[in-house]
């Protein structure tokens, strides 16, 4: 994995592709290359480790016109270095390939590859498809495609490649299982992408290949056909209405910051139109609704922070609703002995709809009869269409890779359906119902929160040099500790451990002396008492605290090394409000410590393998 785009068409493809893997930057990556045809029918590949103005700088050879594909690469099999960048060529040098997901059965196949005299130039899965590919081409009993098809039978994993061949320099083919692509067409020219993002600024007239599916571009014609027998399938082609926010940062230095700060309005674009005074509106549930309400019990999976945000929705679910809630990681929803059934919903959340693990889970899911609900950012993702049913949270393009505006909007999203739950089986009354859905001034309060942004980055200045972190909260506020330290440890490279705040002197106390900072998250609510006396048992140990809270009582003053507080509201406006302040927190830790916090090492923002 991490980023794919590939173009077919009149033009030079060398702006396209490269804007196209711009537009992909936001997933994370370690390299980047780029192959094209030249106009004497050779390949001309340039690959770079490092980021895509490295690439851009490094291409030389403008005579490339019409066909071509590019890749960011967050390493899976091998070194992030130049010789395992993508793309990929056979040893012929005929056939070029890129490639997300990961090829379970590579050793075997390239033992088999190595036993036929094939060389191998780089450590990587991918190439020993291409080789593989090659193989069968090279042989001279396959056309290009039959050999495409011939070698993909034989690989286990994960792919979505497209590919190219200096025999056909009309014919671009690309492929999937596992790992998404979307194919743009526009008259006679076609964009393939991993995500729609590279594609929506050509065309919206968009087809989305489902699992163990080619589509087989030759000339100005496409076709699309099945991975496992020579049969045409049918077209899907998708009218997407749907604008990727401009990528300018305006008076911002990082995306991650601009984002944060969007949550202004991106809450409320969540919510809008989807609650009247007394009554949740979730319109993409109401097929299914039915369903849903009657279910005997929720599962909830997800990956990283929409987990945190599943744990949110678990806690909100059962208060409102008395509807047991599971929440399990998707990475091990699709291995444990899961009791799911067709009287079971199962939400997957996911900001970009095309998480791997989230996906299996879906799967699984599917396959035992449950209704699968999605929760995702991006309409026509792979989650938005492989569940029955869902929302979007419509919180806009996020580019940073570490997670903020989604998160808060997915915690929205499960704040209704929990009230709409709640609502169906008359366990809320109208009027708290009304009170509850009254959100205007609680709109107010989040903007209110920037104005202490000023103390929060002179806190992180203070404790940029620390190494270890706890993070500290009770009820809804332990997966906001959790949050939290994720966001450090995303953007700061800092050690950091959210628990519940009792938790603490069951071990992680050990770690606490002089140099460590434990951060609180302590509302004015009915675990109020106890907190302070899990912040005593760390003060009398001299650990420094820092204490997020909407109370003004002087205790917590004489208790705290640090203290920002947020507007009173009511229990789970205070999550959000906390969500943001410890968002600003790591942020600024980050940037004192002069690290790229929109790009952080080793992570990606779309995770395609599992």
């Amino acid at each position: 994995m991490c980023g794919i785009v590939a173009y077919k068409g009149h033009r030079n493809c060398h702006s396209i592709l490269l804007n196209g893997l711009k537009r992909l930057e936001y997933r994370g990556y370690d390299s980047a290359g780029l192959a094209c045809l030249r106009n004497d029918g050779q390949l001309s590949i340039t690959k770079r480790r490092g980021k895509v103005k490295e690439l851009e700088e490094a291409l030389t050879d403008k005579n490339c016109d019409g066909i071509g594909i590019a890749h960011t690469r967050w390493a899976t099999h091998g070194r992030p270095n130049q010789v395992n960048a993508h793309p990929h060529a056979d040893q012929s040098r005929k056939i070029v390939l890129v490639h997300n997901g990961i090829i379970e059965n590579y050793l075997p196949i390239k033992k088999f590859l190595i036993s036929k005299k094939i060389k191998f130039k780089s450590e990587t899965d991918t190439e020993v498809l291409v080789q593989l590919i090659g193989y069968f081409y090279n042989q001279g009993k396959m056309d290009f495609e039959k050999a495409v098809r011939a070698a993909l039978q034989r690989v286990d994993g994960a792919y979505g490649i497209v590919i190219m061949n200096t025999d056909y320099p009309d014919m671009m083919i690309a492929a999937r299982k596992g790992s998404p692509l979307a194919l743009g067409i526009k008259d006679n020219e076609f964009f393939i992408a991993s995500d729609i993002s590279p594609i929506i600024k050509h065309t919206q007239q968009i087809l989305y290949l489902k699992d163990s599916e080619m589509a087989v571009i030759n000339g100005n014609k496409y076709t699309i056909k099945s991975v496992l027998k020579d049969i045409t399938m049918p077209k899907n082609i998708e009218q997407i209405d749907y604008k990727i926010d401009d990528y300018d940062k305006g008076k911002f230095k990082y995306f991650m910051h601009k984002e944060i700060h969007e949550q202004v309005d991106t809450i409320a674009n969540t919510v809008k139109g989807r609650v009247k005074s007394d009554a949740v509106l979730l319109h993409g549930l109401s097929e299914y609704w039915d369903e849903i309400e009657s279910a005997d019990k929720i599962y909830i999976t997800a990956c990283g922070t929409s987990w945190h945000a599943g744990l949110i929705g678990k806690l909100l679910i059962e208060k409102f609703s008395n509807t047991p809630v599971f929440v399990e990681y998707a990475s091990e929803f699709r291995y444990n002995h899961t009791l799911v059934d067709n009287k079971t919903v199962v939400i997957a959340i996911s900001q970009s709809g095309e998480t791997a693990d989230t996906l299996a889970a879906i799967k699984k899911a599917n396959d035992y009869g449950a209704v699968t609900v999605g929760i995702c950012n991006v309409p026509g993702s792979s989650v938005g269409r492989e569940t029955d049913c869902g929302v979007y949270t419509r919180c806009g393009h996020e580019v940073g890779v570490a997670s903020t505006k989604a998160f808060t909007a997915q915690i929205g999203i499960l704040y209704f359906l929990a009230l709409k739950l709640a609502s169906a089986k008359g366990e809320i009354s109208k009027t708290s119902l009304k009170r509850h859905l009254d959100y205007s001034d609680a709109m107010k309060k989040v903007k209110t929160v920037f104005r202490q942004e000023k103390l929060i980055e002179k806190i992180a200045k203070k404790y940029k040099k620390a190494t270890d972190f706890l993070y500290l909260g009770r009820g809804m506020n332990f997966p906001v500790a959790l949050e939290g330290a994720l966001k450090l440890k995303e953007i700061s490279y800092i050690h950091a451990e959210g628990y519940p705040a009792a938790e603490m002197k069951h071990g992680p106390i050990a770690l606490v002396d002089k140099n460590m900072p434990s951060v609180f998250i302590v509302p004015k609510d009915k675990t109020y008492e106890k907190i302070i006396s899990n912040i005593q048992e760390i003060k009398s140990r001299k650990g420094k605290i820092i204490i997020v809270t909407d109370s003004k009582n002087k205790v917590l003053k004489e208790l705290a090394n640090d203290l920002i507080i947020v507007p009173r509201t009511n229990h789970y406006l205070f999550v959000v409000l906390a969500t943001i302040v410890l968002q600003l927190l790591a942020y600024h830790i980050a940037v004192s410590k002069k690290l790229n916090v929109d790009q952080p090492r080793n992570l990606a923002k779309s995770v395609t393998v599992e």
